[in-house]
Order: C-alpha cells, then sequence, then structure tokens
C-alpha cells in the first residue's frame, strides 16, 4: 500500500484493554455482543462481556472432515479460522416463528410474531463472512419482497471485523476474491498484532457509527510502522490459503459439465446429511410448518433452515425432483458456483472452507470443482 493510500484511511492503534472499552461501549448502547468463545471443543460465536472470554491461548487446525482445538502459545485473542456456525444464525436465526392464531368465536385472531430483541454487535467477523453477510443483504433485503426477520436483524447490527491473520488448512478466500482483508462492510475493523515484545491493534473506522463509538475509547494514531505491520498481517495469509479454486469461466464449466461421471463419483461419497448447508454463511434455504394444539384454539407458522440436500426439499406430486445423493450434490455445487451468478450477479461461495471441513466424509468442494470444469477447452466464456 502506497503512502498516499494509506494515508486516506482512518486508522489507529489502541492495546488490548481499548477492547474491553469497546465491548463496554457497545453493550452501554444497549448492544447485545456476540463474539468467539471456546464451547463444545470447538471456537464458536457467542455473547460475549469481556475480553476474558475470548478464545486466548487456543486456535484450530481445520482439514477434510476434521477439526481440532489446539493450544495456541502465540497469545492472540484471534488466531483461529473459520467457527463452525457462521454469523447467518444471528440475522437468520435456524428457528424463527412467523405468526401465531388464537380462536376467536367461529374465526381466529392472526398476530405476526415480532421479536422484542436488543440490535446485535457482531464482534470478529472475517472477511469472507463480511462477504456472505452481503450476499444475503442481495437475497433477502434487495428484492422486491425483503425479509422483515432479516431485516430487523441486520439493518441494526454493529460490525465489528478482524482482518484475518490464520487462515485455516480448508480455506480459499483468496481466490474468490472475498478475503483475507475486509475492504469495507464494517463499523469497525481490528487487525491483531502479536509481537515478541507488544500485542496490539491497529482499528480501521467504516462508518460514522463506528467512528463515534471509537471516540469514547482511549486510542492513538497508527504510526507508519504499525500499518505496515497491519498490511503485513494480511497479506502473510493470503499467502497461506489451505486451497484454491480456478473461477476464471467456472459458470460456464460447470453450466455445460453437468453429465460428468465425477457427479456419480461423488454421489458414492455424499451422505445427504446436509452439514454442509447448515455451516454455509449462504444457505438460506428453509421450509414451513404449520402447527396446532390438540384443542384447535391456538396455531403457529415457524420457519426453519432446510437443505437441498433433504430427499423431500424437491418433492412434487408424485416423487422428488432429485431422489439420488449425486443429483442432489450437483444442484448445490451448480448452484454456488454457477447458476448463483445468473440469479445474483455474484458466486454463492465466500471461500470460508466450512463445508470441507464439517462434511463427515471429507469432500473437498475445491477439488470436486476442479476436475468437473477442468478437463474442459479453456477457451469458454468467463462469467459476467
Amino acid at each position: 500500500m502506497n503512502d498516499a493510500t494509506r494515508d486516506c484511511r482512518e486508522r489507529v492503534s489502541v492495546d488490548p484493554p481499548a477492547l474491553q472499552h469497546i465491548i463496554d461501549t457497545l453493550r452501554e448502547d444497549g448492544y447485545r455482543v456476540i463474539g468467539p468463545v471456546l464451547g463444545n471443543g470447538a471456537i464458536v460465536y457467542d455473547d460475549v462481556q469481556s475480553t476474558d472470554q475470548l478464545p486466548a491461548g487456543h486456535t484450530d487446525r481445520q482439514m477434510p472432515g476434521s477439526y481440532r482445538l489446539l493450544p495456541d502459545a502465540s497469545g492472540a485473542w484471534f488466531g483461529y479460522a473459520a467457527s463452525p456456525s457462521s454469523w447467518k444464525r444471528f440475522c437468520y436465526p435456524p428457528v424463527t416463528t412467523l405468526w401465531r392464531a388464537t380462536r376467536q368465536g367461529s374465526g381466529f385472531e392472526l398476530v405476526a410474531e415480532t421479536e422484542d430483541a436488543p440490535p446485535l454487535a457482531l464482534l470478529g467477523v472475517r472477511a469472507c463472512d463480511i462477504v456472505a453477510l452481503q450476499i444475503h443483504d442481495r437475497v433477502l433485503l434487495q428484492g422486491p419482497h425483503a425479509d422483515p426477520v432479516y431485516r430487523r436483524h441486520r439493518e441494526r447490527a454493529f460490525v465489528v471485523a478482524v482482518q484475518c491473520g490464520e487462515p485455516g488448512g480448508t480455506c480459499f478466500c483468496a481466490s474468490m476474491g472475498t478475503g483475507p482483508r475486509a475492504d469495507g462492510g464494517f463499523d469497525l475493523a481490528l487487525t491483531e498484532i502479536v509481537d515478541p515484545d507488544r500485542h496490539y491493534f491497529v482499528v480501521e473506522v467504516g462508518t460514522d457509527r463506528g467512528r463515534a463509538v471509537l471516540g469514547r475509547v482511549s486510542t492513538r494514531p497508527a504510526s507508519a510502522a504499525e500499518m505496515d505491520a497491519a498490511d503485513a498481517v494480511v497479506a502473510n495469509a493470503a499467502g497461506r490459503m489451505g486451497r484454491t479454486v480456478a473461477t476464471e469461466g467456472l459458470p460456464a464449466r460447470l453450466a455445460v459439465n453437468v453429465e460428468h461421471p465425477r457427479w456419480d463419483r461423488v454421489g458414492e461419497r455424499c451422505l445427504t446429511c446436509g452439514n454442509c448447508t447448515m455451516v454455509c454463511p449462504t444457505c438460506f434455504c428453509t421450509t414451513i410448518d404449520d402447527h396446532t394444539d390438540l384443542s384447535g384454539a391456538h396455531a403457529s407458522r415457524v420457519r426453519t433452515w432446510d437443505s437441498c440436500f433433504n430427499l423431500d426439499f424437491s418433492y412434487i406430486h408424485g416423487g422428488s425432483v432429485r431422489p439420488s445423493p449425486y443429483a442432489r450434490y450437483r444442484q448445490w455445487l451448480t448452484h454456488k458456483f454457477s447458476t448463483w451468478v445468473d440469479q445474483f450477479g455474484t458466486f454463492g461461495c465466500v471461500g470460508c472452507g466450512r463445508c470441507i471441513t464439517w462434511c463427515p466424509v471429507g469432500i473437498d468442494v475445491t477439488e470436486e470443482v476442479r476436475v468437473l470444469a477442468g478437463d474442459l477447452s479453456a477457451d469458454l466464456p468467463a462469467a459476467d
């Protein structure tokens, strides 16, 4: 980064205690602060009141079908890769009651369900997950019928990004152009620097709201050396991605290769468990269930996450449209890397690697894409 570009960006330096002040400030302003904590043998996202809850002294090792929580002597608070669950669950909850109805005489009183919940402050959001939230914005907010539940959570959310310094063995955000640096979509962005004799953060301001919060915290202007160190953290992460995907022309390559024999091979391995869609930060498929009590006096309509890997997801009168595992895996992969571009103008994958880590049989989507799209002519047109 040249000096002119760096000078136009508002960045300050803070010591670790300042992060507690940021958390306290956000909580004073009524936010529910969600961040990384230890839970169930993993680094997960949950309520945070203190920096003591952050996973200092821990990191993770992720490979296909494998997640291990490991000790970390570096002292970093954010020295880990993607969490098993994404931020999707907080803005687009797994279970949502849409409305309730109560019998009133010969009719019903219908009441839309509204949640009187505090706004969310998301602490520790990586670049790939910021892009995932922006993809959900496009899908769930920018169409003719915005999702009211998502809008209520998302529009009030305060985003504290953490520039990625520790990619996992299954990460490929650099290939997808979604990381490891977050260039926008945040109120504040932290870069953690852990030197042998010093631990500090360089903080970048993304919005006026972020500037107002930071103004209530003790800061100092970031020096040129500190900014260089912050830039080096991200540059180093970009060079240590565990996986890659060649995206040029990929939608067209997949579109003409839907009968490739590889689909049968991956279908033989796939358990259709839906793990990949549950951990994916961009999958948004749901199902609707209606419930009544035994008296018939009360009813409700509930929306829950669903998966295109479920046999009944594509059920129509007479049977499922995609009865085989290979057909369901093909639907999922081609949607993420081909037809999503037609629908929304971007890929539906942000390269976080969660689907690879949490596949019980270790199916590697980057390997499948490489095989399925790699044996065609290189002169196919690239996606617009």
